[in-house]
């Protein structure tokens, strides 16, 4: 096959693609919520990884596109894979539905918390929720200081601090005698404890811990 030719077999299928999408989303809501969740779970589940990698990026755009909170739930679900793009894809996702329909990522996002999910979800959801500032998701994120898994509250901790509101600082204070150890990817140099987190969080937020 001539290059010429293999581009104009991508135009072609991106096109159907579109095309696609479009009757797709033309649907019921009903109907195409539960469709996507079990496509998701689905995709979850499939033997090859590289076709359920594919799968699932492609899934959590359209889950962003509908709205209801089966979809909020079924973001959630793909923001706990293990493949880091597949991750940022659904934080992206739940990121555009939360800066239109807030309330529907916030109830997906207590549900979580509700059931003590303990998914990859937990670590990165805090730093999706600071991403917005209308309205304070402080409130929200302190909820993820009471999990029972240290790192997700590492996870908050940083958050928090990156966020950088000062308001922040009596969810983190109960924190400081914290001694218990935590390790976050792409944060930490090694092991940290709480305690010593939520004090450099102070005085990133400029407060000085008591």
């Amino acid at each position: 096959m001539q290059p010429s030719e293999a581009l104009e077999r991508m135009f072609t299928a991106d096109r159907q693609a579109l095309e696609a999408e479009e009757e797709l989303l033309s649907a019921p809501t009903d109907e195409l919520s539960a469709m996507l969740s079990k496509s998701v779970e689905e995709a979850i589940d499939h033997e090859d990884e590289d076709e359920s990698e594919l799968r699932l990026l492609r899934l959590a755009d359209l889950c962003a596109q509908v709205p209801g909170p089966e979809m909020a739930d079924a973001l959630i679900t793909i923001l706990d894979h293990p493949e880091p793009a597949v991750r940022t894809e659904a934080g992206e996702s739940l990121l555009d539905v939360a800066y239109e329909r807030f309330k529907e990522v916030a109830r997906a996002v207590e549900r979580a918390l509700d059931r003590d999910h303990e998914g990859l979800s937990m670590q990165e959801l805090p730093f999706v929720l600071t991403e917005i500032r209308d309205p304070d998701p402080i409130p929200l994120v302190a909820r993820f200081l009471t999990h029972a898994n240290p790192i997700v509250v590492a996870a908050a901790i940083e958050a928090m601090a990156a966020y950088g509101d000062p308001q922040a600082a009596k969810h983190l204070e109960p924190l400081l005698e914290d001694e218990r150890i935590a390790t976050l990817e792409d944060v930490d140099d090694g092991p940290t404890m709480i305690g010593e987190l939520a004090a450099a969080a102070l005085e990133e937020l400029g407060i000085e811990p008591s």
